[in-house]
This record gives structure tokens, C-alpha cells and sequence, in this order.
């Protein structure tokens, strides 16, 4: 096990030791990684850091802990600056560094940034329908990730026309459900943490497509939904929701420097 702290630096010497022709070179402190970043995915996360240009470089220790203080055990190591942690549970969250290690078998100080993580459910492609037309197949379950009938109570979200307007809504399920509009986005990668303010008064926002929500469930989860396709009586979503109770992050890039 690594503790996460800092230390002064050896001052880095090259002894030269001449016999004939022969010289011996001591090699000083490895490169310490940078730019550690963290991709959140289901039940993995995905690391990311600049490759060192240190010409003795052997491989890239990876390091994992529960607390941003440590203590740091290795989890795998890596000749790229790329690694895959799948040894993870949803809604667990896990703190990460990196150090680089030559062929002498010396090894750097641990990477600097205060890099988190915490995977969660994402998914692609829940269709729902117009609960005015086809009930028990408008609401979403977040938790579960599955479609249920707008009126049940695991129905954080459902799809709902207007009966003037024919607009489509999307609207809270069951009560103390919030949702807002985040407006147009790319991808559902755009949304980063969940808002603390802004949440829709009626409790309802108009369905747009390429437009992102999020949902902030009555039981204090954190969840966010882009609309990919729609058409006249349903909707095609994908989605990310947050295990973690209480916990806003819903990007699934987040790199994270405690300052």
C-alpha cells in the first residue's frame, strides 16, 4: 500500500564511474504521471493520463483507494497511459492515482490530482409512449431501468400529450419527483452534475428533441435523460442514474484537483 502524500524531491545525480571504458549510470526518480482523468461507466471505470517521455520507462502502476487520503493499493499495471478498472460496483465511489516505474525497477511519486469516481446504470434506447394513448407503457423506472405504467409509484418519469396542443411532455412520476430542461445537447455526456436550482415549477417539461433533463428522485437520487428520436405519440431516451444517494456527479468524464 501507497500513501497519498507529498514529499520533497532527491535531488537527481549521475554518477559516472569510469573503468576503461566502461561507464554506470544511476538512474534517479521516475516521471510522475499528469493529467489523470476518469471516465464513469457502468460497472467500470475508464483512466486516462499523459504518457511520460522518460526513456528508461518500463510500465504505469495503477492505484485505487476509498478515501482521497489513502491508503492506495495497486490494481494493475500498464505500458499505456490507459487503463480499465472493472473490479468496481455501482454506486461505490473510488479514488485513483498513477505512478510510472523503470527498468531498474525504481517507481515515482503518486500522480497529484485528486481524481473520484463513482459508476452507475447508463443506457440507451427506453421508448416511452403516450400515456394517453398507451398507459402501461409511458413511465420509466431510473432505478431499475425499465418501462413501467405511468401510474405506478416506480415511475420517476413519464410521457404525457397535451390534449389541446398535442405537445409531448415528459412529467415527475409519483411525488417530490423534479425535473428541468437542460436544453440542447450533443450527447448525454454534456451534462455533468445535477443543478441545486432551476427544477420545474409544474412539474413537467415540454419533450424537445436533442434535449437533455434531469431528475432529481424522491429519494434523492440523481439521474439525466437525452431525447434521441421522437415522433408524434413516443419518445427514444438514454440515460444515466446515480446510485450514490445524494451524490450530483452524472458526467462520465469528471476529473477532480482538490485545491
Amino acid at each position: 500500500m501507497k500513501q497519498k502524500t507529498t514529499v520533497s524531491l532527491l535531488i537527481l545525480t549521475v554518477i559516472l564511474i569510469f573503468t576503461g571504458c566502461q561507464v554506470v549510470v544511476e538512474h534517479g526518480t521516475p516521471e510522475i504521471p499528469t493529467g489523470l482523468t476518469s471516465v464513469t461507466g457502468d460497472y467500470k471505470v475508464t483512466l486516462y493520463w499523459n504518457p511520460v517521455s522518460d526513456p528508461d520507462f518500463m510500465q504505469f502502476n495503477v492505484y485505487r483507494s476509498y478515501d482521497p487520503e489513502g491508503p492506495y493499493t495497486i490494481i494493475g499495471s500498464t505500458v499505456s497511459a490507459f487503463y480499465v478498472d472493472r473490479d468496481v460496483c455501482n454506486g461505490v465511489t473510488y479514488y485513483y492515482a498513477v505512478t510510472s516505474v523503470n527498468y531498474d525497477g525504481d517507481e515515482s511519486e503518486l500522480s497529484k490530482e485528486d481524481v473520484f469516481d463513482t459508476p452507475r446504470p447508463e443506457g440507451y434506447g427506453a421508448v416511452l409512449w403516450d400515456r394517453m394513448v398507451y398507459p402501461n407503457d409511458a413511465g420509466f423506472d431510473l432505478a431499475d431501468e425499465c418501462i413501467v405504467p405511468y401510474y405506478s409509484n416506480d415511475a420517476n418519469i413519464y410521457l404525457e400529450s397535451d390534449s389541446h396542443s398535442g405537445i409531448l411532455y415528459l412529467v415527475c412520476g409519483g411525488q417530490n419527483n423534479d425535473i428541468q430542461d437542460f436544453g440542447f445537447i450533443n450527447s448525454l455526456d454534456d451534462i455533468d452534475y445535477a443543478p441545486t436550482e432551476g427544477w420545474s415549477n409544474s412539474g413537467r417539461a415540454e419533450a424537445i428533441d436533442g434535449h437533455g433533463y434531469v431528475i432529481w428522485t424522491s429519494d434523492n437520487h440523481f439521474a439525466k435523460v437525452r431525447i434521441e428520436s421522437m415522433a408524434d405519440d413516443h419518445i427514444v431516451l438514454s440515460w444515466a442514474y446515480q446510485i450514490d444517494e445524494g451524490n450530483r456527479e452524472l458526467s462520465v468524464k469528471v476529473s477532480n484537483f482538490r485545491r
